[in-house]
């Protein structure tokens, strides 16, 4: 069974969960403390009918045991507002004589210490009272002491006092009802302000949410904004797609229109290879927009395994250049994944091995591994590798070093593309003795 349904608002739980925990507080803490004042009055009169017993003890033992020499009379009940027994065998005295029921049965108990006798009804003497027996000996003669205070008294002054907490403690919940509803309005000004800008953009009078949000809210900020720039970037790439599209097929086009609108030229072998020549022109910026627009880029909630996805293009790699030997070097975790979309880091990969795999003699090596929290992904081969000088020029759309090595100059200038989607870089470095040394970082 659920506790809460679906909230509908934040104020409304907040509420709903803080008050009853305040009020529950308050309550705990009124409920210890009347246990607690109970005990240290209980505790206090303790002591002080203790000490009482001792001083008179010592008068008794100072007077050599005759208790009828004592100058008492109501001197405890005047002075100290306690009442006291003090009995031997010639004579007992109990002061105030009221008192008598209550303390006359506690001279025959065996036990000595405080003892607490409730529910007397004799008009006269209280029906709570505590007590503190002790019993010795002077020159021989058994002596035994009692004094006791009216313990209902103190328990009223003491119901006062917790009624006034109790009354304080309404006072303090209700001051925390305001604290909380001012703090919660105080917390959720941020959301307000995040409300008005969502509706500003809406009607088109800002292009990205600035609020100064607080820390909580700084990441759903951000996240909303990267959202908006990857759709803002999907609207530009698209339009360039177009827009290169059209202008790359627009020449090949026309001249094979004028090829095939020219009744007089016969089609011979040399115009039908410069007809395929044009239309594999076409085929290939068809194809390279066509992957252009696969790419996603940085896409919230998308990630990819790059362990998982690194072996199956290895394996596949493999086959394809079966004499050459294709090697992975990883301290990734087998469930680590990478906030990356899971055909853009495909793409990175295949394109960096497959390039590799034609230009090497025998070896490709695959590293995957994460710097500052960054995926870094290295390639290396054995091949001849790429002159200092020319470095510069790889990566650039439809540039190939090698016009003998089959391949349209795609590959590097998507892994171009998809890194400049990420904010990352794409290096190269040629190794010694030969091969080149490629590296992402996104």
């Amino acid at each position: 069974m659920r506790l809460f349904n679906k909230p509908t608002s934040v104020k409304g739980t907040l509420l709903a969960l803080l008050l009853p925990a305040g009020i529950g507080l308050m309550a705990l803490a009124w409920v210890v403390h009347g246990l607690l004042l109970d005990r240290m009055s209980r505790d206090f009169v303790e002591s002080r009918l203790k000490d009482e017993v001792a001083f008179l003890e010592h008068q008794i033992r100072q007077a050599g045991g005759a208790i009828d020499s004592l100058n008492t009379g109501d001197y405890f009940q005047d002075v100290f507002h306690h009442a006291f027994a003090i009995h031997s065998p010639s004579e007992t005295l109990i002061s105030p004589a009221a008192w008598r029921p209550l303390l006359a049965p506690l001279l025959t108990l065996d036990s000595e210490g405080s003892v607490r006798i409730q529910g007397d009804n004799t008009a006269a003497s209280p029906s709570d009272i505590l007590a503190y027996r002790k019993a010795f000996e002077v020159n021989g003669t058994p002596i035994v002491v009692i004094v006791s205070e009216d313990f209902g008294a103190l328990k009223r002054s003491q119901t006062e006092l917790h009624a006034w907490t109790a009354v304080v403690s309404v006072l303090l919940i209700l001051l925390l009802v305001g604290v909380i509803w001012i703090g919660i309005n105080l917390a959720m000004r941020p959301v307000v302000s995040i409300k008005g800008a969502l509706t500003r953009l809406q009607d088109g009078e800002i292009s990205r949410i600035g609020v100064q949000a607080p820390e909580e809210f700084r990441p759903l900020v951000q996240q909303l904004n990267q959202l908006l720039d990857s759709l803002d970037h999907r609207l530009e790439r698209s339009r360039d797609a177009l827009a290169n599209l059209s202008h790359s097929v627009k020449t090949p086009i026309s001249a094979v229109r004028q090829i095939l609108e020219d009744t007089e030229r016969p089609l011979d072998t040399s115009l039908r290879q410069q007809m395929a020549s044009r239309l594999s022109d076409i085929d290939t910026q068809l194809e390279a927009e066509m992957r252009r627009s696969r790419f996603a880029g940085p896409q919230v909630g998308k990630s990819a395994y790059p362990l998982t996805q690194a072996r199956d293009l290895l394996w596949m790699l493999g086959r394809l250049y079966p004499d050459k030997s294709f090697e992975l070097a990883s301290s990734l975790p087998e469930d680590c994944r990478w906030a990356i979309e899971e055909h853009d880091l495909n793409e990175i990969l295949g394109n960096l091995l497959d390039n590799a795999g034609k230009w090497s003699d025998s070896f490709v090596e695959l590293s995957l591994e994460e710097v500052s929290g960054k995926p870094r992904i290295s390639v290396i081969d054995d091949g001849p590798g790429v002159p200092e000088q020319e470095l510069a020029k790889l990566g650039q759309r439809g540039v190939r070093l090698d016009e003998q090595t089959p391949g349209h100059g795609l590959g590097l200038a998507i892994v171009q593309d998809i890194v400049g989607r990420y904010e990352g870089s794409l290096r190269f470095a040629a190794r010694t003795p030969a091969g080149l040394h490629v590296q992402v970082t996104l």
